[in-house]
């Protein structure tokens, strides 16, 4: 790692200050101009409608000029003093952060060539100095440079401890180091994330670059990012627990595009109120993420195009009161997905062009009382979606244009009160339909008009549908 900043943030164009003369012509132009405003609004306020001539000169009025003059004189005098007082000052204060600039690059230095060396301890030493040396940046620039330096490191290549050879001690203790190294960093990111704005050791609003590192544990728990650009794209969570309990997703744009959840845990048990927030593209095959309990109230959350192949992702208990959650376009072929007992109040949660091609994917109890949730054109071909208990008493739920082939999607005991649920244009070609111990009133385009014969699969309740003899 090269121990010197980089370019970019080094390189300064210098105190631009303009010359002595242009800046006097300047300020006196400046004061001619205010007092010529001054008297014109005070003659017009007065309503004066000219000036009483004077035939001779008296010695009071000869005073009064002189006066004036002496007066303008003075005031010239003081706009001089003003103007270079105001350069002396400027110059003063460049000097201070040029030394503070030549002392943060001498400490930056040392703390990067400690990351470089052999010693887990001494680099640990270097990750606490860069973030002390973050909070005692002259220059938002330079703090955000100490900050990328960090998560550069977390960026470097990285053998998980699945990887290692069987037997080599050695390895695995240089790995448990470095483990300690890398976990210690996500530690410091995650405290500053958690301390308000208004702190001046805040780090909120500066831009995060996770991009492909491998995270084998970290605890985000609490932090708030409310700004900025927080990048975990193509990162891979592979094992240990990763942690966003509690975090605060309110601002700014977060990406998870692409990432790899394989193994471990990763649980996103907090808050999504603002901002953007992307997971497109990433894949879940293994372990488990959770997002129980978790709060959707505004922003956008997109998991457009992902790939539940694996694993199990939880949404239980999560509330959809606000903000759009996507997740058109996304692979369902194994694994468990679940939103038992989630909360649908308001907002709009999408599952548009979506295939449900195996695994499981439940909705069990869930409640559908406000806001748009749409299935639209999704596919059902294979696996389980259940909607067991669900409770459907307003708001808009649709499945218009959804086909379904193959497969089991089961409405046991769901209750359909209020609102509008619609099955129009929808195409049911094989596999399970089971509606046949629901309650309540029928969607719309679910029961064949004029007693005809139900679609291959579909099974609705007698209440519903009587078939023509």
């Amino acid at each position: 790692m090269t121990p010197s900043l980089p370019r970019r943030r080094t390189e300064r164009r210098g105190l631009r200050l303009w010359p002595v003369g242009t800046a006097l012509t300047l300020t006196f132009a400046t004061a001619i101009a205010v007092a010529a405003a001054a008297f014109f609004a005070g003659w017009d306020l007065l309503g004066a409608q000219g000036l009483k001539p004077e035939r001779q000169l008296t010695s009071s009025t000869l005073f009064d000029l002189v006066k004036l003059s002496f007066g303008v004189v003075a005031g010239a005098g003081a706009l001089v003093a003003l103007v270079v007082a105001y350069r002396r000052q400027r110059v003063d204060e460049d000097g201070a952060l040029r030394d503070a600039t030549r002392l943060h690059t001498e400490r930056f230095t040392t703390a990067v060539s400690q990351l470089g060396e052999e010693s887990a301890a001494v680099r640990l030493g270097g990750v606490h100095a860069l973030a002390g040396l973050a909070n005692d940046a002259p220059t938002r620039d330079l703090r955000q440079t100490c900050i990328d330096v960090l998560c550069a490191y977390l960026r470097l290549p990285y053998t998980a401890e699945a990887d290692l050879p069987l037997g080599d001690t050695v390895a695995r203790h240089e790995y448990l180091a470095l483990r300690e190294v890398r976990h210690t960093v996500i530690r410091l990111i995650r405290d500053h994330l958690r301390l308000t704005p208004d702190n001046p050791h805040s780090w909120q609003g500066h831009d995060l670059d996770f991009t492909g590192v491998v995270f084998d544990g970290g605890d985000f728990s609490g932090a708030v990012f409310s700004g900025g650009t927080v990048n975990f794209s193509g990162a891979v969570f592979s094992s240990g627990t990763v942690t966003f309990t509690s975090a605060w997703f309110s601002g700014g744009t977060v990406t998870f595009n692409n990432a790899g959840f394989s193994g471990g845990t990763v649980r996103f048990d907090g808050a999504f109120s603002g901002g953007t927030v992307t997971f497109d593209g990433a894949g879940f095959s293994g372990g488990m993420v959770t997002f129980d309990r978790t709060g959707f109230s505004g922003g956008t959350v997109r998991f457009d195009g992902a790939e539940f192949s694996g694993g199990t992702v939880r949404f239980d208990l999560a509330r959809f009161s606000g903000g759009t959650v996507t997740f058109d376009r996304t692979e369902f072929s194994s694994g468990t997905v679940a939103f038992n007992n989630a909360g649908f109040s308001g907002g709009t949660v999408t599952f548009d062009r979506t295939g449900f091609t195996g695994g499981t994917v439940r909705f069990d109890y869930a409640g559908f009382s406000g806001g748009t949730v749409r299935f639209d054109l999704a596919r059902f071909s294979g696996g389980m979606v259940t909607f067991n208990n669900a409770r459907f008493s307003d708001g808009t739920v649709r499945f218009d244009g959804a086909e379904f082939s193959s497969g089991t999607v089961c409405f046991d005991y769901a209750r359909f009160s209020g609102g509008m649920v619609t099955f129009d244009y929808a195409g049911f070609t094989g596999g399970t339909v089971d509606f046949s111990m629901a309650d309540g009133v029928a969607p719309s385009g679910l029961v064949p008009s004029g007693g005809q014969p139900l679609p291959t699969g579909l099974s609705l309740p007698q209440a519903w549908y009587q078939p023509t003899p």
